[in-house]
C-alpha cells in the first residue's frame, strides 16, 4: 500500500497542461486531433432539450429548489428498476450536481483529519482529490494490468483494512476501461462487511460496456445497501455532461449524513435541469444503443488502426476511452505524449496523471468521429514513432 496526504498532489492539472500545448499547435496552423478529455460530442435527444426549455420558461422554477421534485424521485426509483432490478426507496436518493462534485464532498459524510480513506491507483484524480479535502489520508490500492486492472483485495493488509472508513471502486472503469462482473462485486460487500467499511461506487459508464454485455450496479449485489452507495451519471449516459446531474443511491444513513453536509453549502438542484433528467430517464432509451454503437465504432478504428502500424492497443472494454501502453522505446508516458502532439497533433493523457501505476500508459477519447480516428491513425503511422524512427 502507499499513502498520500493532502498537498502531495499539487502540481498543475495535466489538462491544463495540454490545452496550454494545443492552444501553441494550432496558432502554428497546426490541425489538432483532441482526443485527451472525455467530453462526448453526440447529442442529447430533443425530447429532453424541450422539457428543459419548457421549464426554465416558467418564473416559478426559479426557486430554490431545496430537495428532489416528485417525478424526479419516480423516474430514478424508475430507472433503477428497468435497468438493474434494484428497489430504492425516497431515503435512498439524493440527486448532486454531476458524480464529480458528489465524489469530491462524500468523504465529508464519512472521514476528517486521521482518517483513512481507500482509493484506486491508477484511478480517475477525483477518487483521491476528494477525500483529501477531509484531511483524511489516501490509502492507494494498486490496479495491475496483469489482474485485469481489476482490485486484488489480497493488496489491501487486514489492519489497513481494519482502519480504513470507506474505499472507492469504479467499475467500468476511467482510464484503464476494465470491467468487473458479479462474482468481484459480491467478494466487494464481503471484504466491506468483513471489514466495517463503506464503499462509494461510482458506476457512471455501466450503459458504455463496449464488450456486448449489460452493466451492473453494485446494489444489485445482496447486501450492498448495507455496506454503500452508488454514484451514477446521466452525462456519458445520455450526452448530458453540462448539465451536470448524477445521482448518490443506496444506504440510507450516509446519504442521510451526506445529505446534512450539503445542505451546507448547496440549495438544490435547478428545477429545469431536474426536469431534463425525468425526460431523458421516462422517455425513448434509444439513445443508449446509438451511443454504444458510435462509440465502438470510434474504439474499432482507433484500436484496430493503431495495431495495424504496429503498436499493440487492446480494444477498450468499457467507458469513452482506450488505454494503451506507450511503445517500448519511450521510457515516459508525459514525454511521449509530448512528442506525439507535437509531431501528429494528436493528445492523449498520460497514464501517469491518474497516479504512479499510470507510467507507461497513455489515455484516449473517443470523441471524435471514426473518419478523424483513422486519420489520426494514419499520422501517427506517417510519423514513425511507434517504430522509433527519429523525428524529421
Amino acid at each position: 500500500m502507499q499513502f498520500i496526504k493532502a498537498g502531495e498532489t499539487a502540481e498543475s492539472n495535466i489538462f491544463n497542461r495540454l490545452d496550454e500545448k494545443k492552444r501553441q499547435l494550432m496558432q502554428s496552423g497546426m490541425d489538432v486531433i483532441n482526443l485527451s478529455i472525455g467530453t462526448p460530442d453526440f447529442q442529447p435527444d430533443r425530447h429532453v432539450m424541450e422539457a428543459v426549455s419548457r421549464a426554465a420558461l416558467d418564473p416559478r422554477q426559479y426557486r430554490y429548489s431545496l430537495t428532489e421534485t416528485r417525478a424526479l424521485l419516480d423516474a430514478v426509483r424508475h430507472w433503477y428498476e428497468r435497468r438493474y432490478n434494484v428497489t430504492l426507496e425516497d431515503e435512498e436518493i439524493m440527486a448532486v450536481s454531476g458524480s464529480q462534485e458528489g465524489i469530491a464532498h462524500v468523504g465529508f459524510a464519512l472521514a476528517g483529519a486521521g482518517d483513512l480513506i481507500l482509493a484506486p491507483d491508477p484511478g480517475y484524480p477525483i477518487f483521491t482529490f476528494g477525500p483529501m479535502l477531509t484531511g483524511a489520508s489516501i490509502g492507494l490500492y494498486p490496479l495491475r494490468e496483469r489482474n485485469g486492472w481489476q482490485l486484488d483485495f489480497a493488496d489491501i493488509p487486514s489492519d489497513v483494512a481494519d482502519r480504513a472508513k470507506a474505499i472507492i471502486v469504479s467499475y467500468p472503469n476511467n482510464p484503464t476501461t476494465a470491467l468487473a462482473d458479479r462474482a468481484f462485486y459480491e467478494e466487494l460487500v464481503a471484504f466491506a462487511k468483513r471489514h466495517d467499511i463503506v464503499v462509494i461506487h461510482d458506476n457512471a459508464y455501466s450503459d458504455l460496456q463496449l464488450n456486448g454485455e449489460q452493466g451492473l450496479s453494485f446494489l444489485s449485489i445482496p447486501g450492498a445497501k448495507e455496506v454503500g452507495i452508488e454514484f451514477n451519471s446521466l452525462s456519458k449516459t445520455y450526452n448530458l455532461t453540462g448539465m451536470r446531474v448524477s445521482f448518490a443511491l443506496g444506504n440510507e444513513d450516509v446519504l442521510a449524513r451526506f445529505r446534512a453536509f450539503r445542505s451546507q453549502i448547496d440549495y438544490g438542484m435547478f428545477y429545469p435541469i431536474q426536469a431534463g433528467a425525468v425526460a431523458a430517464l421516462n422517455g425513448s432509451q434509444d439513445i443508449i444503443c446509438r451511443n454504444r454503437a458510435g462509440y465502438m465504432a470510434r474504439r474499432d478504428a482507433l484500436c484496430g488502426g493503431l495495431r495495424r502500424i504496429g503498436w499493440d492497443v487492446p480494444d477498450s472494454q468499457g467507458t469513452m476511452f482506450v488505454w494503451a501502453k506507450i511503445p517500448a522505446h519511450f521510457d515516459s508516458a508525459v514525454l511521449f505524449a509530448v512528442e506525439l502532439m507535437e509531431r501528429t497533433g494528436v493528445i492523449c493523457v498520460p497514464g501517469d496523471s491518474f497516479g504512479t501505476l499510470g507510467q507507461g500508459y497513455v489515455r484516449f477519447a473517443l470523441v471524435v468521429p471514426p473518419e478523424r480516428m483513422e486519420e489520426a491513425v494514419r499520422r501517427i503511422g506517417q510519423s514513425g514513432i511507434v517504430k522509433g524512427e527519429v523525428r524529421r
